[in-house]
């Protein structure tokens, strides 16, 4: 007889899940985590980014605070406090998933795992143990990319893990190499707190999106004094007397720009060095590992979620999903997640949130799609409360009426588009979600004008106001 029915390696935001929902449906569950539980969303990525943008956000606020009335005066940024707060909060919150290993009886283990064969997994700490399961779930995640060759060994380059750490980098003078979804939380960040930063990549600003968000928040960070540098390679990077000196090829010309520090933004790849000894029947891609629609490895007992598997989106919900997923696969239930209706978030001021299909998405599909757009300079909340230019877009089917697609840049998009991802998995009409009463005065009134601009039945006129 095995030790477990399922051991889990990695104890992320996918790992976790997977554990406690496989102990709460009678499994017998190992999880074996080499760092701190939580994994890299929780101590080196989503919730610390969130924590010291928040702390930066309103640092900002505070500064242009005349236009309600309120003088502050020598308003200061403690970067050691807001460091120690963000330390206190994600303690918090791992305290929390280990107790909810105790409390549904997940055995936890220090170490690094080994998987060894096909129902064994060894792990190294202190000492070396080997454990057997029916089922093994690999949850390891993945790791920044980092800058080519000997740049990444140069003083003063750094990647998410190093800006995220336990303690500050206090940098005045960045340059952010990358411009997804990480280089831009991170632009925002030091923009925020006042200081100078250069954005560097070779594509455009979030070229996944669309393209009416990335103009837009581009827009509104140069208007907050950060430099943006597209279609340019990293050639060089060396130190001076001042800081750093990074040299680019931009157009085939040559871009230098002065700095303290660089922070490498380009992504992230699976993490996967040394998790198979002397077992070598895992199919993988690049490091990446192959799964099927069940997130099984070529090895059928054998699973893999989140950030280590190939083409894997790479979001912390996503890996949750899919972990939840694979419980019910093992137990033989039905899919307890709905994989094909993701929402996707960036955490920018304003927020960006999307879900389903752009209507350039729609149209490369052969959809005929109907839109609705809401600039949100007539809502009164966005008014009161000091936003800048945002808006609301909603992409339906043409011929069927339901909606397929939505993309929000506003205050609290990445909370409201829960109601997007809801009705496109339902498959709601335009006049159904026009339907629905939404309270005043809220940030989430702009959905109704959205969705009604589609029926051509929009009664608010949005005024002149230069947001």
């Amino acid at each position: 007889m095995a030790d477990y029915d399922l051991i889990v390696i990695g104890a992320g935001p996918g790992g976790y899940v997977a554990a406690i929902r496989g102990a709460q449906k009678g499994l017998r569950v190992a999880i074996v985590e080499k760092e701190n539980a939580g994994g890299c969303c929780l101590n080196r990525g989503c919730v610390p980014t969130k924590s010291l943008m928040h702390a930066a956000h309103l640092y900002r606020e505070i500064k242009h605070g005349e236009k309600f009335g309120i003088s502050t005066q020598g308003a200061e940024i403690d970067l050691n406090k807001l460091y120690e707060n963000k330390n206190n909060t994600v303690a918090t919150l791992r305290g929390g998933i280990e107790q909810l290993f105790k409390a549904n009886k997940v055995n936890l283990f220090k170490g690094t795992a080994a998987i060894t064969g096909e129902n064994s997994v060894k792990i190294y700490s202190d000492e070396s143990i080997t454990l057997t399961a029916n089922n093994i779930l690999i949850a390891t995640g993945g790791k920044p990319q980092t800058l080519p060759g000997n740049l990444a060994q140069t003083d003063g380059i750094y990647t998410s893990d190093h800006i995220l750490g336990d303690n500050p980098v206090d940098l005045k003078r960045i340059v952010i190499i990358g411009a997804g979804v990480i280089a831009l939380e991170f632009a925002s960040f030091y923009s925020d707190m006042g200081c100078e930063v250069s954005v560097v990549a070779r594509s455009s600003v979030l070229k996944k999106m669309d393209r009416e968000i990335s103009q837009n928040l581009t827009m509104i960070m140069k208007k907050r004094g950060v430099r943006f540098e597209t279609n340019a390679d990293i050639k060089n990077i060396e130190k001076t007397a001042g800081g750093l000196k990074c040299v680019f090829e931009q157009k085939e010309k040559e871009l230098v720009i002065e700095c303290d520090g660089v922070i490498a933004a380009m992504g992230r790849t699976a993490n996967t060095d040394g998790l198979f000894e002397g077992f070598e029947s895992i199919e993988t891609d690049r490091g990446a590992i192959v799964v099927n629609e069940n997130n099984q490895t070529n090895v059928a007992n054998i699973y893999a979620i989140g950030d280590c598997t190939k083409g894997s989106i790479q979001l912390a919900h996503v890996a949750s999903a899919e972990g939840m997923n694979v419980i019910s696969h093992i137990i033989g239930e039905h899919a307890a997640v709905d994989m094909n209706t993701v929402p996707s978030c960036i955490y920018t001021d304003p927020e960006i949130a999307t879900v389903g299909l752009s209507a350039d998405e729609a149209k490369e599909k052969g959809i005929s799609v109907k839109t609705g757009k809401y600039v949100m300079n007539g809502n009164a909340k966005t008014l009161l409360s000091g936003q800048e230019r945002s808006f609301m877009k909603v992409v339906f089917d043409a011929e069927t009426d339901k909606i397929i697609g939505a993309q929000l840049m506003c205050t609290r998009a990445t909370d409201m588009i829960s109601e997007f991802v809801g009705a496109i998995s339902q498959g709601a009409s335009a006049h159904e979600l026009s339907g629905i009463i939404r309270p005043h005065p809220t940030f989430v009134e702009g959905i109704t004008e959205a969705v009604e601009d589609v029926l051509g039945l929009a009664i608010h006129i949005a005024p002149k106001v230069k947001l």
